[in-house]
């Protein structure tokens, strides 16, 4: 009977397991997968937040003109293909467009979509600046301006990386139509100084956003910064996204700023700055040097922390200075680039002594008539483009809209450092 009930036990456990059977074996290969997930996630993200690698500008305009890069370049033709390799580096790089995406891992990464606002922000700031050093009317220049003045986040249709690829195609086809013009290009020193001041004003939003993370505000005073000008203290979970925006600046203006230097070489000369433009470079790739912390450390003084953004401060507060400078010297083009009319106008004109009294003694308010008219020109260059700071004591550029004023509304859209 013992052995018959033990029988009949084991049939009804074996008809229970058939019936109900227990499904606890199967969170064992989900475990597995979920880990393998994280894991290449993880993986990704640390390769799609490398900084790509800084590219040389000649070589980039031989890629771009293709066949026509066995013929000389017209003026300009390096700064467009340099503007255009910057650009396509957004969309090149491990991991492509990271900003708008909205699936692991770039939903998690935060360095690098910082960065590329910072790429993206100046690549803006030089495609309206192209309309104004080109003296012709090309409507790609401003088609390009547009595609790139979009939301930074877009991510339907179209998308961000949709619009970088038409400014792409829009810069590409005006390159094309360099080379094939000859002689045309850009004017000799046109539009230098008001790119540069818009420049400046960028360098300067960025140094008072970095040194808003230092605790005290006396330490700032030696960055020639006043505290109670500064916006209000960035949280710590910010301070690694205005970090790696000045990074993504400094990525690229030397690119810039060494395309624009080979263009206009003979203006540079002509005015005497090769050297404040050398060092200006030279300031903002040191913002590029190696970060040997995994995190962004916001320390003070000199205690057992470093503060990284009061060091990238300080190069850009010098970068800054540098682009004032350069700003303010080619304000007027060298004289030997004027127009051979003018000089036929101005030449035989001698003012005499006792005007020269009379200015001298009014305080010299009143400029020479051909400053006023390089003023008025001058102005009317900068028709539409944002008003830059001059100096320190002057009110902030207002934003011209959210789309093109970045640092603001990028981040008032809702970026935040624990992406």
């Amino acid at each position: 009977m013992a052995l018959t009930g033990t029988g009949a036990a084991r049939r009804r456990r074996r008809a229970e397991a058939l019936e109900r059977p227990e499904y606890g074996w199967i969170w064992k290969p989900l475990l597995a997968l979920v880990g393998a997930y994280l894991l290449v996630t993880v993986a990704l993200g640390i390769w799609w937040s490398r900084v790509p690698a800084a590219f040389d500008v000649e070589q980039a305009t031989a890629e771009r003109r293709g066949e026509q890069a066995s013929t000389p370049a017209a003026r300009g033709a390096v700064t467009t293909a340099t503007l255009m390799t910057a650009v396509h580096t957004l969309l090149d790089k491990p991991g492509g467009y990271l900003r708008n995406d909205i699936a692991p891992p770039g939903l998690w990464l935060d360095n690098m979509p910082n960065w590329e606002l910072g790429v993206l922000t100046q690549a803006r700031d030089l495609s309206r600046a192209l309309s104004v050093m080109e003296p012709g009317d090309h409507p790609a220049l401003e088609e390009a301006a547009e595609r790139l003045r979009g939301d930074s986040r877009d991510w339907l249709y179209p998308s961000t990386e949709q619009r970088l690829e038409e400014a792409l195609a829009s810069l590409g086809g005006y390159l094309t139509a360099l080379g094939e013009q000859g002689d045309a290009g850009f004017t000799a020193g046109a539009g230098l100084s008001a790119w540069l001041e818009q420049v400046a004003w960028r360098l300067d939003d960025l140094g008072r956003r970095l040194s808003a993370s230092v605790g005290s505000r006396e330490q700032l005073r030696d960055l020639d910064i006043e505290p109670d000008e500064l916006p209000p203290r960035t949280p710590w979970h910010r301070v690694d996204d205005i970090f790696f925006e000045a990074r993504g600046t400094g990525w690229a203006l030397p690119h810039l700023l060494e395309a624009v230097r080979r263009d206009q070489a003979d203006v540079l000369e002509r005015a005497a700055v090769l050297g404040e433009w050398e060092m200006l470079v030279a300031e903002l790739e040191r913002t590029q040097r190696r970060l040997w912390s995994p995190v962004v450390l916001n320390g003070s003084g000199f205690g057992l922390f470093a503060n990284h953004s009061l060091v990238m401060a300080n190069h850009v507060i010098r970068a800054r200075d540098l682009a004032r400078e350069l700003a303010a010297a080619l304000e007027v083009p060298p004289a030997g680039l004027a127009a051979p009319e003018a000089y036929q106008e101005e030449a035989p004109i001698e003012p005499p002594v006792e005007e020269v009294e009379r200015r001298e003694g009014a305080g010299g308010e009143s400029p020479p008539p051909a400053l006023e008219s390089l003023e008025e020109l001058r102005e009317d260059d900068r028709a539409g483009e944002p008003a830059p700071r001059a100096a320190d004591d002057e009110e902030p550029m207002p934003p011209e809209t959210d789309e093109y004023q970045a640092p603001a509304s990028e981040e008032e859209r809702g970026a935040s450092g624990g992406e």
